[in-house]
């Protein structure tokens, strides 16, 4: 008698197969964007739990940190004898990063300090980045222009406002935003163009090959030649804020509320909103 085997023929095999990978064709934009979803919910809770700290501070010493402390100005890339410890570093305690806080000396500049042994907190770091640098920034000013005293954000040079200087009203008033990877801004710790960006210019007349440079030049921050083309590049792009979202940047406000602000947003009212005092009427914005 005959046996019979059981199994699958080499056609239904291929049936089986060719199903899977139409079915993980299918599924993997909507795992992409579950991800990418799932970051972008990381990041805003970053720049909630920064904005917290932020008010924290004031009420801890009635005025928010300064931008930036240096005896004089504006802010330039500096030189060892320059303070330029920056607003992150004041808030570093309000962050519960005591540990961080203590690797400081502040009895020397922030150029003196080994950064070897001070690491930026991981909640400095927007986890959609595909580099591990400091993703967030404060609004020194409203328009292109140096970090100096007369700035009309709210952390600028040696400046010390209080909520009740914002007198555009809070809820209408950019305080920290997210911002691409720092390259030839100083460090995280310090006030420069690191941590401080104005907004005064759209990020979306960023061209893709200009993006593309930046991060390449952000790869290789440490051997980047100063007259590369890449350097070229760098020391030419916007010091504004923007984000590796696809649409977007996420903001908060000085009322301590997170927003994201679409690529396509208006410029003056990114304007408007980087200015604490212009008396400006600003409408509703529609920004979730």
């Amino acid at each position: 008698m005959r046996s019979v085997r059981s199994g699958f023929t080499f056609v239904e095999l291929t049936v089986v197969a060719a199903t899977i990978i139409i079915f993980m064709t299918l599924m993997l934009p909507g795992l992409t964007r579950m991800r990418e979803a799932a970051r972008r919910v990381h990041c805003r809770n970053n720049l909630c739990q920064i904005a917290v700290a932020l008010h924290n501070y004031h009420d801890a010493h009635r005025v928010l940190p300064p931008g930036c402390v240096n005896e004089t100005g504006p802010v330039t890339l500096g030189v060892v004898t320059d303070n330029h410890f920056g607003w992150i570093v004041q808030i570093l305690p309000q962050l519960d990063e005591g540990n961080c806080w203590e690797q400081f000396d502040f009895t020397r500049t922030s150029y003196q300090q080994a950064p070897t042994t001070v690491k930026s907190p991981a909640i400095l770091h927007c986890p959609s980045s595909p580099m591990q640098m400091l993703s967030y920034a404060g609004c020194h000013h409203d328009a292109p222009g140096p970090i100096d005293v007369d700035n009309n954000g709210v952390l600028f040079l040696n400046s010390s406002i209080r909520l009740q200087d914002i007198t555009d009203g809070k809820a209408y008033t950019l305080m920290v935003g997210e911002t691409l990877p720092p390259v030839l801004g100083g460090t995280w710790y310090q006030g420069g163009a690191a941590a401080l960006r104005h907004s005064g210019t759209s990020w979306d007349s960023i061209d893709d090959s200009a993006m593309r440079a930046y991060y390449h030049s952000a790869s290789i921050k440490d051997e980047l030649d100063p007259k590369s083309p890449e350097a070229q590049i760098v020391s030419g792009f916007p010091l504004n804020f923007g984000s590796v979202h696809s649409d977007g940047t996420h903001f908060a406000l000085a009322d301590g509320t997170v927003r994201f602000v679409p690529l396509h947003a208006n410029v003056s009212l990114l304007r408007r909103l980087g200015n604490r005092h212009d008396g400006e009427v600003i409408e509703e914005f529609e920004f979730p």
